[in-house]
């Protein structure tokens, strides 16, 4: 039987070589991990902020809904920054008017809670009215939200927004 002897001597540190390249493609994959974490971060905070506009959004068309005349739907578009009138919880007798400026009032600081920024600087709000023409009921609202929030690549802010439109019945028969 032959042996074979192998030298120590010209192998040593090999091993050490090896795990150190081992490490480094470890650490590398990590810091891809590392950064792909943070661009789903990112596009989670977007994705909360649309939900948050489209939520509040609806929010607002179940007040109009709510407060149906053509009268009440007119103020809704021309509230501004709203007014809180003391409606809410009955305490205070209001006219459909008087409760749809106290609507957009709140609706208005419920949105500022929820989107980066303040409405009027950072946020942005648009209340659209298209009366009912007769013989229909049926009156047309559009709400559209714009907020701005920060680039995913850190270079200033990006402009986003929600828009939607829905039919309101402001009279029977529809």
């Amino acid at each position: 039987m032959k042996h074979i002897n192998i030298q120590l001597k010209q192998s040593r540190g090999f091993t050490l070589l090896e795990a150190l390249l081992g490490f480094l493609i470890l650490s590398i994959g990590m810091l891809g991990i590392a950064s792909l974490q943070a661009v789903s971060l990112k596009a989670g905070k977007t994705s909360v902020y649309g939900s948050v506009a489209m939520m509040k959004v609806e929010e607002l068309f179940e007040s109009m809904r709510a407060n149906p005349s053509a009268i009440a739907l007119a103020a809704y578009t021309t509230a501004g920054a709203g007014a809180n009138n003391g409606c809410a919880g009955g305490a205070t007798s209001c006219t459909p008017a008087a409760l749809a400026v106290e609507d957009v009032f709140w609706w208005r600081t419920n949105l500022a809670a929820g989107l980066p920024g303040t409405v009027g600087t950072g946020i942005g709000t648009s209340i659209v009215l298209i009366p009912a023409v007769a013989p229909s009921n049926m009156a047309t609202m559009t709400i559209a939200v714009t907020w701005s929030e920060r680039s995913k690549d850190n270079i200033g802010s990006v402009n986003k927004g929600f828009t939607s439109v829905t039919n309101i019945c402001t009279g029977v028969p529809c």
